[in-house]
């Protein structure tokens, strides 16, 4: 299967409605969680501008534990509670931070990050992971993003089923 990376067009709204069309088109079909979060991970970093860093953390039971990405070399192993990516998985709650140094406990795993957003992934009220989303510059994520990846974050979700 061969899949190209369409450029995006209108405002930010209808260009979270094309990457959806994309991630769904991309996920039909393949059920498997590590190849599904590889694709997404590489189709986001490619569409969204202003990136350095898009991939999944997986919870094995007791904490998060880095899957497919894209981007330099990331932390490991991340437990609830702590930085961006646990705080989101503890509070299953979206996570828009416009300045990671003001978030308390930040995880500075790429020191060129500057604002980051981390979508819990809930699946059936069982914890599946986060997906972790950073930029160079800051303030990058705004509410249309937040809308847009938790809408991205169910493609995914669903796929799996």
């Amino acid at each position: 299967m061969s899949f190209t990376v369409a450029p995006l067009s209108g405002d930010r709204t209808e260009q979270y409605r094309e990457l959806i069309a994309q991630a769904e088109a991309l996920l039909a079909g393949e059920h498997d969680r590590i190849a599904n979060a590889a694709n997404l991970s590489a189709l986001l970093f490619h569409a969204l501008p202003r990136l350095n860093w898009a991939g999944f953390y997986f919870y094995d039971g007791s904490e998060l534990v880095v899957g497919p990405f894209q981007g330099k070399p990331a932390c490991v192993r991340i437990a609830l509670g702590k930085g961006v990516c646990g705080t989101a998985a503890r509070t299953r709650q979206t996570q828009l931070v416009p300045d990671v140094h003001e978030f308390p406990g930040h995880i500075a795993c790429d020191a060129d990050s500057r604002s980051e957003i981390v979508i819990p992934l809930v699946s059936a009220g069982e914890l599946v992971g986060v997906l972790d989303i950073d930029s160079p510059d800051p303030a990058r994520f705004d509410e249309t993003d937040r809308q847009g990846l938790e809408q991205i974050a169910r493609v995914y979700l669903e796929s799996l089923t």
